[in-house]
């Protein structure tokens, strides 16, 4: 295990409040360092929208096959589906106009049902602009480009991703339902720190957008592909032309595109409610960064390679960050969002004190501790002052903060 690794790990664990992170990094195509805080690097995460990528490959597949064209337009592989006149190329670019998410319920914390269901939800009256006009993500589009592949190859989605893909490299881990072990989810309560449980859901048909699951390992042998380096699975020429960037907007076909130390980076980040991912590779060297965490929110997935990689790395935390299990009673009413006048001021319960925030520029305020229960201030401008709790307002050192903002030329609230 690389101290310089874990040291980076622990420092985005820290700063994003997750519950676990697990990391690698790839030189040549070969996986020569892993860590993990709060988990072992063989813990399987979902990987939220690392799973386009799969599904660009099979297009490009049937592309390379000849079976397909990317400038068909897609009702000519799927009769009758909304967006028919969209061309394939433009649904692996977001550059189709389509909207950024199906119709109906969050298909990410529904369960999902078959692709007939996902065409009756939706028209086609959603655009929100012609084809080919600018760059809007969507999933419902890679919704789409499942079916294609599935009516392809004459079964599942799922089946051709094993059967094309995951066979042929060995990826045994990854998986479209999770198993152990594999990392449960959880979104991170924003004023208390304690974990919420995210739903587990089998999204149906928009699957292609989002599904499955995988390791560290995994996910390297996969960036091999996207850099060009597996030809029995993807033409090296095919992998460029998928990390070439479409009309200035910094996504090819089915990649993301990252400039990392001055030099050109493909992948893709994922997110899916409890589970954020981030994988991406240089093509020309095959060097990777592969990041796996467990929370909804908290980690900027898009700068992980910037962040694993850039020298020199700061003095890491010195520990873990800890979820909160109980807010102490003394502290529970003083969390929140407050005003001081019409200064907008977060208290959060973090690491067994309560923490001010400045929202207006993020800088710190001050940190209060429980002391013979009250809360004294230990680090900050109100280091030694005790903050008092009033059924109307917090009072600390004639600092008054409100629910609501509140004209200082006025009388002291409450």
């Amino acid at each position: 295990m690389s101290a310089g690794l874990e040291a980076r790990l622990l420092r985005l664990q820290v700063e994003g409040r997750l519950p676990s992170i697990v990391g690698a990094l790839v030189r040549d195509g070969e996986v020569v360092e892993t860590a993990g805080i709060g988990a072992e690097p063989g813990t399987a995460y979902r990987i939220g929208s690392i799973t386009k990528t799969l599904t660009a490959v099979l297009v490009l597949q049937l592309r390379d096959a000849g079976r397909l064209s990317l400038a068909d337009p897609l009702g000519a592989h799927l009769p009758g589906a909304p967006y028919g006149e969209v061309s394939i190329a433009d649904l692996l670019g977001h550059t189709g106009g389509l909207q950024s998410e199906p119709a109906g319920p969050w298909w990410e914390r529904s369960e999902g049902g078959s692709f007939a269901d996902l065409q009756a939800a939706n028209d086609g009256t959603g655009a929100v602009a012609p084809a080919g006009s600018w760059f809007h993500y969507s999933n419902l589009g890679y919704g789409l480009l499942g079916e294609v592949v599935a009516r392809a190859h004459g079964t599942t989605w799922w089946s051709t991703v094993a059967d094309r893909l995951l066979s042929p490299l060995g990826m045994s881990r990854t998986t479209y339902a999770p198993v152990a072990p594999h990392a449960d989810g959880f979104s991170v309560e924003h004023f208390t720190g304690r974990l919420t449980p995210e739903p587990l859901t089998d999204t149906g048909a928009m699957a292609a957008a989002g599904q499955a699951w995988s390791t560290l390992a995994d996910l390297a042998r996969w960036s091999r592909v996207l850099a060009g380096r597996c030809p029995e699975v993807l033409a090296p020429a095919t992998a460029a032309e998928m990390a070439t960037e479409r009309a200035g907007s910094g996504y090819g076909l089915g990649l993301r595109l990252v400039e990392v130390a001055g030099r050109p980076w493909c992948g893709h980040t994922g997110s899916m409610p409890g589970f954020l991912a981030s994988l991406f590779v240089d093509p020309a060297r095959a060097d990777a960064t592969v990041v796996l965490s467990n929370a909804t929110t908290g980690l900027a997935c898009e700068a992980v390679p910037e962040t694993l990689t850039a020298q020199p790395e700061a003095a890491p935390p010195e520990a873990p960050w800890q979820p909160t299990l109980r807010v102490p009673e003394a502290a529970a009413d003083a969390l929140g969002l407050w005003f001081w006048g019409n200064t907008a001021i977060e208290h959060r319960w973090h690491d067994g004190g309560l923490e001010q925030r400045h929202l207006q520029g993020g800088g710190a305020g001050s940190r209060f501790e429980l002391r013979d229960g009250r809360l004294v201030g230990v680090r900050g401008y109100h280091r030694g002052e005790v903050l008092t709790v009033h059924p109307t307002h917090l009072e600390c050192a004639t600092f008054i903060h409100t629910r609501v903002p509140y004209d200082p030329r006025a009388p002291i609230p409450g």
